[in-house]
């Protein structure tokens, strides 16, 4: 069964087979794009899978959802949003992982009037003076983790840092959040290749640069080569970074090379509210394993738009746009409110690699930043 039909068939628990028709009118009919093969697929299906089971738990019939695999490549995403936007009549779109893809797809989408709800890529284009009424970020801006990385080496008395992340969007902001509150010196600055395995020319440079911490943003397979080489290659420096690195996916794949590593996120599963238990409970009944921050945002999203449908319907797209605004929905963070560009503003946490029996996942110990939004808002003028 496709990752398509499989959308299809469980959208909606004991949902009937008429409600998948092609006039839906009443329904909110959602078109996923989000990367489901290939590498970073763990961050897709973690979305996918925390989407699906708040639409799960809802049970609400006027919500559709249609799933297909952007293969992490920009033209098939954007071939699947023209797909999904003029054949599939979908009126919400989301999903999309990567920043390089998001930039590809979103301002034509917001264009066609199309709402985007992101439950990932957060580029600073799309937070400033990109900003959409239509577009709304429900994980962060993608500065954010980096920003409190960059606190965070601050308070631990690091001067001297070398810092790397993919020449991407993502990677480019990674690099500016960590610089725009880390108050030390750089002893070295990189961007490597989106998709990057080999890293021992980058480990080299580290190893030579005088360097009393390392800074890196390397999601999904990048960072497990990344980990695993740095660990192998005796450089005894300590590594910070955001959750993308440090991830639950990411975790087990790494095993000890991780341990005791200190890593920033505005989530975590021992975050302490009632809504958040119930979330991680859930999650391993339902898949067999323990969420991630990606299965969170995607849980954040869709709970964001049911709240919106509660209170609006999607044809009269000022009253939708409000209610979306209003986010009135019980989020795994706890309290959750959108700053004047339609991206968070919350807390980001330090969190510590540790080991759990077998399993390797994080901890909280500290906070970063509080109640914190992005530099770029002042820049968002809605029209």
């Amino acid at each position: 069964m496709t990752p398509r039909t499989l959308a299809l068939a469980a959208c909606i628990a004991g949902l009937a087979g008429g409600a998948f028709a092609d006039t839906h009118a009443g329904k909110v009919k959602v078109g996923m794009i989000t990367t489901l093969s290939g590498g970073g697929a763990g961050l897709g299906i973690d979305v996918r899978d925390g989407f699906m089971l708040a639409a799960k738990q809802a049970g609400n019939d006027k919500l559709e959802v249609i799933i297909e695999d952007d293969q992490r490549k920009p033209d098939i995403a954007v071939q699947l949003a023209d797909k999904m936007i003029q054949s599939e009549k979908v009126d919400v779109l989301t999903g999309i992982i990567w920043s390089n893809l998001a930039m590809a797809v979103i301002p034509g989408a917001v264009a066609q009037g199309k709402f985007y709800l992101s439950p990932n890529a957060g580029p600073s284009a799309l937070a400033g003076r990109g900003c959409s009424p239509l577009y709304f970020n429900v994980a962060w801006q993608n500065d954010n983790l980096h920003e409190a990385a960059g606190a965070y080496a601050n308070s631990a008395g690091y001067k001297n840092s070398f810092i790397l992340a993919p020449n991407y969007p993502a990677g480019q902001d990674a690099l500016t959040g960590y610089k725009s509150q880390y108050e030390g010196e750089l002893s070295g600055e990189l961007l490597t290749a989106l998709g990057q395995t080999d890293y021992a020319s980058e480990i080299a440079q580290i190893r030579a640069s005088g360097a009393d911490s390392v800074f890196f943003f390397l999601p999904g397979g990048m960072g497990i080569s990344f980990l695993k080489q740095y660990a192998d290659s005796g450089v005894d420096i300590p590594v910070v970074g955001p959750a993308f690195s440090f991830d639950q996916g990411i975790l087990q794949a790494v095993g000890d090379a991780a341990l005791g590593v200190v890593n920033t996120s505005q989530w975590s599963k021992d975050l302490d509210n009632p809504t958040n238990t119930a979330f991680v409970e859930s999650f391993q009944a339902e898949y067999g394993r323990l969420p991630s921050l990606y299965a969170s945002q995607g849980f954040d999203t869709a709970n964001l738009l049911l709240s919106a449908m509660d209170k609006a319907d999607i044809s009269d797209a000022d009253a939708f746009q409000a209610a979306l605004e209003e986010a009135d929905f019980a989020s795994t963070r706890g309290e959750f409110k959108f700053n004047t560009n339609h991206h968070p503003i919350q807390d980001i946490y330090v969190r510590e690699v540790i080991r759990e029996g077998d399993v390797y996942t994080n901890k909280i110990i500290g906070t970063a930043l509080e109640d914190h939004g992005d530099a770029h808002a002042a820049e968002c003028q809605m029209q």
